[in-house]
């Protein structure tokens, strides 16, 4: 009865996996997931949630078929691909547990370390985080990746940890807070930063992909850079606000320059060259401040309108 009643009260932690055409991996992945809740399974107790991105390989049948010897498997798959970062949104939503932890399933990520994570969230961490010290790809894409989240980091309006993707470990009051996003286009890293927890770094080496292609390349790491910068940088506004006052002060210097010309050279000839130039100037300036300020006004209006619902077509509960 005693022992019961301590398995009974083992903390829930929930596993979050985002899907998308994972079917040569996600056995794998449940493979090694069962080894750790082997290990640990007199202190916690798991759930592991799917959210799949409209998978078209058999990824669905998959889990389907894994519910049967799983119970503790819940799944859920949407009308279309609402996007990875949505996807690890919805799922952490889903989540019934203590902590959550999200990790892809192509395994570059290992989940051995969740170990190591959920130490140090017994030591009172709410957000432990994995950073990666070294990937196994080309030089020429881990340049790429360093400037991204040099630029990233320098211009948010708070600090966004670099080398830092979405494999973490995060307390349920976070959990919580993260439920109040109404952003269309979430940036869950930059979100979680700005919160301003004293996180908890897990260094680790990540592998190489072990199976099937990977669904996110330069295409979609700018798009995921672009969001991050747009929702948690003011720096295009601050230039904004720059341009304008250095386009004022130069029609004020120019406006001067002419009086003085034309007081000591009256007899110059008289022309519009000089009207017409600082016209197309103030033109451009102004179509660039009016690009900025309207990037911002359709994120609202996404935010407000909420015109892009995310469905449910399946779900294994």
């Amino acid at each position: 009865m005693e022992q019961t009643d301590k398995l009974n009260k083992r903390p829930l932690i929930s596993i979050c996996v985002p899907v998308l055409n994972e079917e040569a991996s996600i056995l794998h992945l449940i493979e090694r997931l069962d080894l750790l809740k082997s290990r640990l399974f007199d202190s916690y107790s798991f759930e592991y949630i799917f959210t799949d991105n409209k998978s078209t390989d058999n990824t669905w049948e998959i889990l389907n078929e894994m519910k049967l010897t799983h119970p503790e498997i819940r799944a859920f798959q949407f009308g279309k691909n609402i996007g990875f970062q949505n996807s690890i949104l919805f799922n952490y939503k889903q989540a019934k547990g203590d902590a959550v932890i999200q990790i892809d399933a192509d395994l570059q990520d290992p989940p051995e370390i969740i170990e190591t994570f959920l130490k140090y969230w017994e030591q009172g961490y709410k957000v432990v985080s994995g950073v990666r010290e070294d990937r196994k790809e080309s030089n020429l894409m881990k340049l790429f990746r360093s400037m991204g989240y040099w630029f990233i980091d320098v211009s948010s309006e708070h600090p966004i940890k670099r080398n830092t993707g979405d494999f973490r470990l995060i307390d349920r009051a976070v959990v919580d807070a993260l439920g109040g996003i109404k952003s269309p286009n979430p940036y869950l890293r930059g979100v979680i930063s700005g919160m301003r927890l004293t996180e908890k770094d897990v260094y680790y080496k990540r592998d190489a992909r072990m199976n099937g292609e990977s669904k996110f390349g330069v295409k979609e790491l700018i798009k995921l850079g672009l969001t991050g910068f747009s929702n948690h940088s003011k720096l295009p506004l601050k230039i904004a606000n720059f341009v304008g006052f250095f386009s004022l002060a130069l029609s004020v210097i120019g406006f001067i320059y002419f009086i003085a010309l034309k007081f000591y050279q009256p007899n110059l000839p008289r022309g519009f060259a000089s009207l017409y130039v600082m016209i197309l100037f103030g033109i451009g300036v102004n179509s660039i401040l009016l690009g900025v300020v309207g990037s911002y006004i359709r994120k609202i209006y996404e935010v407000m309108s909420g015109e892009d619902p995310i469905i449910v077509t399946r779900r294994i509960e």
